[in-house]
């Protein structure tokens, strides 16, 4: 497949297209913990609505969203493989947190 502009490669797994290869084996990690009994309801790309005054701001598509069984919590991640954190990524992030009150986990 063609690189993007950030130089990641989409990569399928499972039948299911992740943005980047760090991503797929984020979500093959993931899978692994799934079977493990470590996490449940694992999500791909949860999406977000950012609405304020009635109005839909923006939509935030997370990598994944599942119930951590250690910890006791949904967490939602986004893979992040080196400095691509752009102005819309960083402004999308607090919106969510503020509107929705969802924290979001960077991982690398």
């Amino acid at each position: 497949m063609r690189r993007s502009k950030y130089g990641n490669i989409k990569t399928v797994v499972d039948g299911r297209i992740f943005a980047s290869k760090r991503e797929a084996a984020r979500y093959q990690e993931l899978r692994l913990l799934l079977r493990a009994g470590k996490i449940h309801d694992l999500q791909c790309h949860p999406a977000f609505a950012c609405v304020v005054n009635e109005r839909r701001v923006c939509t935030y598509i997370a990598d994944f969203q599942y119930y951590d069984v250690e910890k006791g919590e949904t967490v939602t991640e986004d893979v992040k493989s080196g400095p691509t954190k752009t102005a819309v990524y960083r402004l999308k992030k607090k919106l969510v947190a503020a509107i929705l009150g969802v924290g979001i986990v960077e991982v690398s």
